[in-house]
């Protein structure tokens, strides 16, 4: 179980990474926006490829859940804060930052 503080510390630890107001949330962002946090900690969003979301709702459902949106269909996945560990935490935010630096 973890929190917004832990999401947070470790987003930022990502190399280049940085935190800027993103309408009621916060986002971190490299090149391109890789993750938000909601206004109430409580959970996030992270930009996954479409292939890797189907992949971490199907594994882990209690943590991941694609937006039912557009931007879900893009790939953007909610994250449960209190149902993941640290490491599923690290995993997920080092995936996202890997595509945003790779954007051009």
């Amino acid at each position: 179980m973890t929190d917004s503080v832990t999401f947070t510390r470790i987003a930022l630890s990502l190399p280049g990474a940085l935190s800027a107001p993103h309408f009621d949330r916060t986002a971190f962002k490299v090149k391109r926006t890789f993750a938000t946090l909601a206004a109430d900690a409580q959970s996030a969003n992270i930009k996954f490829t479409p292939d890797e979301q189907e992949l971490k709702c199907m594994v882990a459902p209690q943590i991941f859940q694609a937006i039912d949106n557009g931007w879900g269909r893009q790939g953007w996945t909610t994250m449960v804060l209190s149902s993941a560990t640290e490491a599923d935490i690290e995993a997920a935010l080092k995936l996202a930052h890997a595509h945003a630096v790779a954007k051009k």
